[in-house]
């Protein structure tokens, strides 16, 4: 199975079939406004999408608050924390559950294919899952993996 797949509701409501992005590498990384990791880890997201989306390449946010971060409960509340106080222009999802009983099917599907350091549960937020232009996942990052080594990672798929 591949991760183009699959199909997530944006933050505007809208759905967005994973064929239509289908060649891209992309990053997809389950984020939290309110997290001690937000500010530095959205600026460097930002920047990786900037320098790299004219080459195919699309960082896929996707906010949560299961794991200690908090978001609005609108997903108009979170759109304004993420484009206007963070500056955020990457693709944004409706808030989603990434583990537990009723975790999205990405996620679950995300990390039966590449487990953490201590299995396959998602421990923090802005874990990051980097998938190849065929839909496989190739790498899994904690949230303290330097941004330079996710470069490299990106730049030998592009």
């Amino acid at each position: 199975m591949s991760f183009f797949r699959f199909n997530a509701k944006m933050i505007n409501g809208q759905s967005l079939n994973f064929r239509n992005i289908e060649g891209n590498v992309v990053l997809v990384v389950n984020t939290a406004s309110e997290s001690k990791f937000a500010k530095k880890q959205l600026k460097h997201l930002e920047h990786i999408y900037k320098d790299y989306k004219s080459e195919h390449f699309l960082v896929m946010g996707f906010p949560t608050d299961q794991i200690g971060g908090k978001e609005s409960k609108s997903n108009q509340g979170i759109y304004n924390t993420y484009v206007k106080d963070h500056g955020v222009s990457f693709p944004l999802f409706a808030k989603t559950n990434v583990k537990g009983q009723k975790a999205s099917p990405i996620f679950t599907w995300l990390k039966r294919q590449k487990k953490g350091l201590l299995g396959p549960e998602i421990k923090s937020n802005f874990t990051k899952f980097l998938i190849n232009r065929e839909g496989k996942v190739v790498k899994r990052y904690g949230p303290m993996k330097s941004f330079e080594k996710m470069r490299v990672d990106i730049a030998k798929l592009l």
